[in-house]
């Protein structure tokens, strides 16, 4: 059981720290659509590349931190019921519902499997005018994917350990320090 609960706790560290760290996108977003808009505005002068470099950036973003979110249960839950149950309950019904989510993120990771590998194999690029490679942004989809699916697993054995009374792990305390 040890290592159970090691393997647990491994994950969700690294889905914070990979979390923590891809948030610093943010700022670089931020900073390219900023300069975007001062070079078209007061040197009349657009760039080609900003907008495009700032989507890459954002679909890395979004991909990559679905663990993290999900290691904060973070991720969208629909609770007019839901919020009304008992823990134990709440454990069984996310044991339930938890096919849905690894239906749903294997068949994504299967695909982006597929679609990275083949923009990877052909240097894949945008093809616009800056034309930079696509195939980076790509791999963050099944790696992305990937990390989702190990959370999902922790959070599906938290699922079963509450369910069945089990107190093999304890999970790690999400304070205020802690999120972003």
């Amino acid at each position: 059981m040890r290592a159970l609960s090691a393997f647990m706790t491994g994950v969700t560290r690294m889905n914070k720290l990979i979390g923590k760290w891809v948030s610093y996108l943010i700022f670089a977003m931020f900073v390219f659509l900023l300069m975007e808009v001062g070079f078209r505005y007061l040197f009349n002068s657009p760039t080609v590349w900003t907008n495009e470099l700032t989507q890459m950036l954002f679909g890395v973003y979004a991909v990559m931190s679905g663990g993290y979110i999900m290691a904060h249960r973070g991720h969208v839950n629909v609770d007019l019921v839901y919020s009304h149950m008992k823990r134990r309950t709440r454990a069984v019904t996310d044991i339930l519902t938890s096919t849905v989510f690894f239906a749903f993120t294997l068949a994504l990771l299967y695909f982006g499997i597929d679609i990275a590998s083949e923009s990877i194999a052909s240097l894949e690029t945008s093809y616009s005018a800056w034309n930079p490679p696509i195939w980076p942004v790509k791999l963050a989809i099944p790696v992305g994917t990937g990390l989702l699916v190990l959370q999902g697993l922790v959070k599906l054995l938290e699922d079963i350990a509450i369910a069945f009374n089990l107190s093999y792990y304890q999970p790690e305390s999400t304070d205020a320090g802690d999120t972003l």
